[in-house]
């Protein structure tokens, strides 16, 4: 028998997942792409068709509503982001489902080489008969974290439709450019106006997170000298063999994300652009704790000034800028959000797991502004590419989690 939340959440990621929403971390504007106004004019209509109060988008790009309180209880802030991971295609998405998956391998209409397998992916073993939602092959799905909306509208749309729901006053916040590590604006904090939220941003069922990596970004010019090459002897500094140098120096079989796990941080070189005369390198630098996150970037560092000082005629620059904290240094004061949610949970017979998020959310840097936003399931699953899948039946789960917490913090 279907769940009646099923056809809305499976309806509410179709529609939302077909909508090119990609942010662009080499933007400067906020949001950072124009097209993410198409999924957040859609939900401020969408909210304000089902009731909610105070519908605001606001000046740097986030839908804000109200769900006004039936009970008395805390005001409880929800968060889900509209934007699409920019690592891998996110234009033309073509979301379809796979009803009563039968446990087999997964293929792709527009990839036929592609193939998701529960050998592979062992959580997909455990989904068999529940309606999985993919991409076409081409792109990646943007459950992440459409998911998260979808989840978030589906529980708002119940709330505002049966009163008798004890809850205290929330607050809805859909943002934009989480995935660049800008999806907190300054002034958001004061405007959600919440006790403490939650972002829906997390994976496999049960995992309520309040840890996360420390971030730091890393941008690196190195300038060269510039001649004709037929005359270059002894004159010419080539900024690409420089640049080069610096990414060999650093660390290859420790201290990159293909090589690290569990709580391990890492030095990661993500883009490398220019020409002969001028490379910019950027690096994004990650770990759970301070120390460990300074240590990476005197490194890089170090690294520079050891190549600069081989070709003292170059240039060589290393600017750090601090992204979000581990959310943990907060939360660990004071855990009445995370185990709220751990309670609602368990409510459902889900037994909560906390592991540390190798990234960031939202939550990270709300956490870090004063607002403690611990991390809530979704079921997503292999974000970022064209194997990411969610299950309809694992988003379920999470909007029940979300009625149940607002339910239980009413009761206090």
């Amino acid at each position: 028998m279907t769940h009646p939340f099923d056809p809305e959440l499976e309806a509410r990621l179709l529609r939302y997942a077909a909508i090119d929403s990609q942010s662009n971390a080499n933007s400067p504007s906020s949001p950072s792409t124009e097209i993410q106004f198409g999924m957040l004019q859609l939900l401020k209509q969408e909210l304000e068709e089902m009731g909610a109060t105070e519908v605001t988008l606001t000046d740097y790009g986030t839908v804000l509503a109200t769900i006004p309180g039936t009970a008395e209880g805390p005001t409880i802030g929800f968060l889900a982001h509209v934007d699409t991971a920019p690592q891998f295609n996110a234009t033309g998405v073509k979301p379809r489902v796979i009803k009563g998956y039968n446990g087999g391998a997964i293929t792709y209409p527009d990839a036929p080489d592609l193939v998701l397998s529960p050998e592979e992916f062992p959580y997909l073993a455990e989904k068999q008969g529940e309606d999985i939602i993919t991409a076409s092959g081409l792109t990646l799905l943007g459950a992440d974290d459409k998911a998260g909306v979808a989840i978030l509208m589906t529980a708002a749309r119940r709330l505002l439709s049966d009163p008798s729901i004890p809850h205290g006053p929330i607050r809805l916040a859909f943002t934009p450019d989480e995935e660049i590590g800008r999806g907190v604006a300054s002034a958001l904090p004061k405007d959600l106006a919440a006790d403490f939220a939650y972002t829906f941003d997390g994976g496999a069922v049960g995992e309520i997170e309040y840890e996360s990596f420390s971030a730091d970004i890393a941008h690196v010019t190195v300038t060269g000298v510039s001649i004709h090459p037929g005359w270059a002897k002894d004159k010419l500094v080539n900024a690409i063999h420089l640049a080069s140098k610096i990414v060999d120096t650093l660390p290859h079989v420790t201290l990159t994300p293909e090589t690290t796990s569990g709580r391990e941080g890492f030095i990661h070189a993500t883009d490398m652009t220019g020409g002969s005369s001028e490379m910019k390198l950027t690096f994004i630098l990650r770990d759970f704790e301070r120390d460990g996150l300074a240590a990476k970037g005197d490194l890089l560092r170090k690294v520079c000034e050891a190549v600069q000082a081989g070709e003292p005629r170059a240039k060589i620059t290393c600017e750090i800028t601090p992204q979000y904290r581990n959310m943990r240094y907060w939360l660990e004061n004071d855990m009445t959000p995370v185990e709220l949610a751990r309670s609602a949970a368990r409510a459902h017979g889900i037994e909560p797991i906390s592991v540390p998020i190798r990234g960031g959310t939202d939550g990270s840097r709300l956490t870090e502004m004063g607002v403690p936003t611990p991390n809530i399931f979704t079921g997503m699953q292999n974000i970022h590419g064209p194997l990411e899948w969610i299950s309809v039946q694992d988003m379920r789960r999470a909007t029940e989690v979300c009625l149940t917490l607002v339910e239980q913090a009413a009761k206090g």
